[in-house]
Order: C-alpha cells, then sequence, then structure tokens
C-alpha cells in the first residue's frame, strides 16, 4: 500500500472557529433551557411548557448540532 505522508492537520483554522461556534450555539440553546422550576414541589408551574423551552431552545440547539457537522465535514482551504 502506497500511503501519502500528509503533514497537514484535517482541522484548519476556520473549521475551529467554525466548531467552536457552534460549540456556544448548543450551550446557549442549554441555557434557554433551564430555569422554571417550582419552590413548593405541590404547585405546578406551567412556565416549563412556554415557546421558549419548548420550540425555541431545541430549534436552536439543533441549529448548533448542524453547524458543528458543517464544520467536521466541510473542507476549508486556509
Amino acid at each position: 500500500m502506497n500511503m501519502e505522508n500528509n503533514e497537514k492537520m484535517p482541522i484548519t483554522r476556520k473549521g475551529l472557529k467554525i466548531l467552536l461556534i457552534g460549540l456556544i450555539v448548543m450551550v446557549s440553546g442549554y441555557l434557554l433551557m433551564m430555569g422554571g422550576g417550582s419552590e413548593d414541589p405541590e404547585v405546578f408551574n406551567y412556565a416549563m411548557f412556554d415557546f421558549r423551552r419548548l420550540v425555541a431552545a431545541p430549534t436552536v440547539i439543533i441549529l448548533g448540532i448542524v453547524i458543528e457537522v458543517t464544520a467536521i465535514m466541510r473542507i476549508f482551504k486556509d
């Protein structure tokens, strides 16, 4: 087998920056999902069923995953 000895890194600086951006987007989605607990366990808090936790946060997390996959699969030229 003739294998090339490629000294280049598989992820470039631009790809690494996009990976970090995707990570920040995912963490912000998890931060959007936090909170809404009740101090009294006998009282039901309907705040956990609002738009931010059911729609916005999962959408932001999925967007972060798409950014991560794009950063890994795309070939960037430095």
